[in-house]
């Protein structure tokens, strides 16, 4: 039976003179539903085969927007597998495509490294962590993931002695961290394709974009296939041909899209304020915010955090259990009204609108406190606040390949929008009963703060602040008519009937 059996499988006794197996034969595939079957070389294994990056297998690449779009349950994981597989393919692609930039093995070998490691910084539920929790739990502190993400590399590889030499670590964290200004003896180009600082056009933007539609069930236009194979290195900056100024336009409105109606969709806002607000509860108990100092602690530091607290019997954990609670019955803080704030007042507006001056406006008979009263002001945007990142991105055309260009708008369609960032003031309220409220307390600070406006600018019609009608909550709405009523089956509604 032994010499029947396949090759694949054939006993290695006496092998011991056989060839090195060729690099190829260590490939491994991975079927990914957004880019098909991946090769993951070894350079690549000796990374993903290690607790730190397992890691992100626990980390939601939507975060708290997972409690509102079921599909949503896809992970770091394999986002940062796919971004390694798109930074591989562009410079390989360049490589092909223009041998005289004399890109070498390390330059891929360093830019796929970047793309696999480029999100290990972060932390549970990701952006809320760094953009919300660490500023309150420790303010003053500097961090963002990307900082963590260097940490967390270095880490990982001290911990798990990989053989990475000390100057292709520091190229690897470079290139994470993304940079504009010259960085001695690397090609400036391979700056542009994990953490473009230039435009904002790079291959994370093409695999989340792709992926995060994917599995909510939004619809994308944007095709990167064809950016990447309509791309050449021009004095040291990646450009694309002229017919794709159109498909860039597509890439940054998706962006746009995405933020509008998934990542700052009004219930994850919700159920992120009450993360953060149980995070905030259990810190001192749990240490939760001393890991981003510390990469032993990070490495236990996921979205699984929350199952910790709720699992505990500790007294000191019992506020952060009941929020937890809370969103585990969906009796989530409520979204209680929005405005689009206009560009020239939103400055004014980010000051003048706060959780204490809507308190300040109450009616005699309200009862709401500070406390109840959460604002937040959301900065939606095409990528570089209020600019078209389009008008970053260089490009040639077919009949001279060697010169670059820029696009304006106008030349790329009539129908582009003509701005590019919007400020969204919000009101939540941590307890529903109170909505009704707080919401006529804060339309009452909003009719004075645009009559302050109209005197401080006398002689002009500035622009002012306007409700919303389609959530102006019933005047009369009383308090249990913000509950969810409890499900009656037939034989319940006939006992109900029976009462009547």
């Amino acid at each position: 039976m032994r010499n029947l059996l396949r090759r694949g499988f054939t006993d290695l006794d006496g092998m011991e003179d056989a060839p090195a197996a060729d690099a190829a034969d260590k490939v491994k595939y991975v079927n990914d539903p957004i880019h098909g079957y991946i090769g993951l070389n070894e350079d690549m294994l000796q990374l993903i085969d290690t607790p730190q990056f397992q890691r992100l297998r626990h980390l939601k690449q939507l975060g708290t927007a997972y409690f509102v779009f079921p599909g949503g349950s896809h992970n770091r994981f394999e986002h940062c597998i796919g971004t390694a597989h798109l930074a591989n393919k562009v410079v390989q692609g360049l490589a092909q495509r223009q041998p005289e930039l004399d890109i070498d093995e390390r330059d891929v070998r360093c830019t796929t490294l970047a793309g696999l490691c480029h999100d290990l910084g972060h932390g549970p539920f990701s952006h809320v962590f760094d953009n919300h929790f660490i500023p309150r739990a420790r303010p003053g502190a500097e961090w963002s993931h990307e900082q963590g993400s260097e940490m967390m590399l270095r880490y990982t590889i001290d911990e798990n002695n990989i053989d990475i030499d000390d100057a292709d670590v520091r190229f690897i964290r470079q290139l994470i961290r993304g940079s504009t200004a010259p960085v001695s003896g690397e090609k400036m180009f391979l700056f542009d394709v994990v953490a473009n600082q230039r435009n904002g056009v790079d291959v994370d933007k093409f695999d989340y974009i792709q992926r995060d539609c994917y599995n909510v069930g939004v619809r994308s236009s944007h095709d990167f296939s064809r950016l990447m194979l309509n791309s050449r290195v021009i004095d040291g900056e990646i450009c694309y041909s002229h017919k794709e100024a159109f498909n860039l336009t597509e890439m940054f409105h998706t962006r746009y899209s995405l933020h509008k109606r998934v990542y700052s969709h009004h219930a994850a806002k919700a159920i992120e304020f009450m993360i953060v607000d149980a995070l905030l509860a259990a810190d001192s108990a749990l240490g939760i915010s001393l890991a981003i100092t510390d990469p032993r602690l990070f490495l236990s530091l996921t979205d699984e955090v929350v199952r910790d607290i709720e699992r505990s019997t500790a007294p000191e954990l019992a506020d952060a259990r009941d929020i937890v609670a809370r969103i585990r019955t969906r009796d989530i803080y409520k979204f209680v009204d929005e405005y689009i704030l206009p560009a020239s007042i939103a400055p004014f507006a980010d000051t003048a609108i706060s959780a204490a001056e809507i308190v300040g406006h109450r009616a005699d008979n309200d009862d709401f406190g500070e406390s109840d009263v959460l604002v937040d002001v959301c900065r939606i945007h095409y990528g570089m606040k209020k600019e078209n990142p389009v008008d970053h991105v260089r490009f040639y055309s077919k009949y001279n390949v060697a010169e670059k260009f820029p696009i304006a708008s106008e030349f790329i369609s009539l129908c582009v929008p003509g701005k590019y960032e919007e400020r969204i003031l919000r009101i939540f309220t941590r307890t529903p009963a109170k909505r009704s409220q707080i919401q006529r307390a804060a339309r009452r600070l909003i009719a004075k703060f645009n009559g302050d406006i109209v005197t401080q600018t006398p002689g002009s019609t500035p622009p002012s602040i306007t409700p919303h009608r389609g959530l102006t909550l019933p005047g009369g709405l009383a308090p249990g008519d913000t509950k969810r009523r409890r499900l009656l089956f037939p034989a319940e509604h006939e006992q109900e009937h029976r009462r009547c």
